[in-house]
């Protein structure tokens, strides 16, 4: 037997301690909560990786997680063995399709195998991969529709007090008079020295988001992302044509299909790969790789704890995104200064979940 070898799988759900109803143009969300992956080597080295679930589907994400562990532990899988265990587990998956549930379930595994393996190798991941940098730009992220205007302006003010220099503001909120108020209000208030950017979370018809755009760029906003579904790459195009804005996304993919149709087209300013929809470490990084070759920064979706030592990597990283949802329930939060986010000097990702914040699923 060796130290290489997965001696425990365990699997725990836990709930930020700053939830509260939030909602953008498509999705109400009621608890911000995760479900975490921890593995165990033979050697005593200890990795977690975990997903943001909010309230979905509790039943299908932990019965997809308990599949998962039993298809690991009954294999002689060993903690280095990432990519072996990602193209077993998609085989094993197929049935249903990559995407999804099964691919969440199998890339959380994927970033504890890392932090795994990293922790026995004693470096932290942005030297495993090679650094390119020390310090990555970040903004704020927030500006919910379900926020009244003074809960809004004291997220902005409260990121910009923080040394933030820029924040997102939700978009498509059914009114483009809504939206462009709550976007000025939120300059008035922050100035020049804060960028602005807007995400409509795929909940703007073309037309919507052309006017928006139109009518917001005297506004001064850096970046307009998901204005439409994210399938609709000619209406990407178009925009990009004509809006003005640079546009983003990328959160929703599973693969590189979407990315490689909006290269063809000319239809995207940056890139913003989920860590987890696209399967772990070897997807991101495929997906940065494929951006990187055409010029394409990238600017990734939530999971700043992971994204943060991934972009140190890379030639072209533009930013992180940063919410504070996991910041109370880990024991060791992210650097964060100045408007840059720094990554951890400890082995593997450099933070534990806290044990007390953690219940385990059975």
């Amino acid at each position: 037997m060796s130290n290489l070898d997965i001696k425990e799988f365990n699997i725990y759900r836990t709930v930020s301690t700053i939830t509260k109803p939030i909602a953008d143009s498509t999705h109400t969300i009621s608890q911000i909560a995760f479900y975490v992956v921890e593995i165990i080597s033979q050697g005593g080295q200890k990795g977690q990786g975990y997903l943001l679930s909010f309230h979905y589907s509790p039943n299908a994400i932990e019965g997809a997680l308990k599949d998962l562990k039993k298809f690991v532990m009954e294999r002689d899988f060993k903690i280095n063995e990432t990519i072996k265990i990602r193209q077993a587990w998609e085989a094993e998956s197929e049935y249903f399709g990559k995407p999804g549930i099964n691919a969440n379930a199998g890339a959380a595994l994927n970033v504890a195998l890392w932090d795994c393996w990293a922790h026995t190798l004693e470096v932290p991941i942005w030297q495993l991969f090679g650094t390119n940098y020390t310090k990555i730009p970040v903004y704020g992220s927030g500006g919910w529709i379900s926020y009244s205007e003074q809960e809004l302006l004291d997220e902005v003010l409260d990121y910009k007090k923080r040394g933030f220099t820029a924040v997102k503001i939700k978009v498509g909120s059914g009114s483009i008079e809504n939206d462009l108020h709550r976007l000025k209000t939120c300059r008035d208030a922050l100035g020049n020295s804060v960028k602005i950017m807007m995400d409509a979370n795929q909940g703007m018809k073309i037309t919507e988001a052309l006017d928006l755009a139109e009518k917001a760029r005297s506004i001064g906003i850096q970046w307009f992302e998901e204005p439409v579904a994210n399938t609709e790459f000619q209406s990407y195009q178009l925009l990009r044509n004509k809006c003005g804005i640079a546009l983003a996304m990328g959160e929703r993919e599973y693969d590189l299909e979407a990315l490689k149709n909006l290269i063809r087209l000319n239809a995207l300013d940056l890139w913003q790969p989920d860590l987890i929809r696209l399967g772990g470490v070897e997807g991101w990084r495929d997906s940065a790789a494929l951006a990187d070759a055409y010029g394409i920064p990238v600017l990734p979706h939530y999971y700043k704890d992971y994204d943060v030592p991934l972009l140190c990597t890379i030639k072209h990283p533009y930013g992180a995104e940063s919410f504070d949802w996991i910041d109370g329930i880990i024991d060791n939060q992210i650097k964060i200064e100045n408007g840059y986010a720094y990554p951890r000097e400890g082995a593997g990702w450099g933070f534990y979940f806290l044990d007390k914040a953690l219940t385990e699923v059975k």
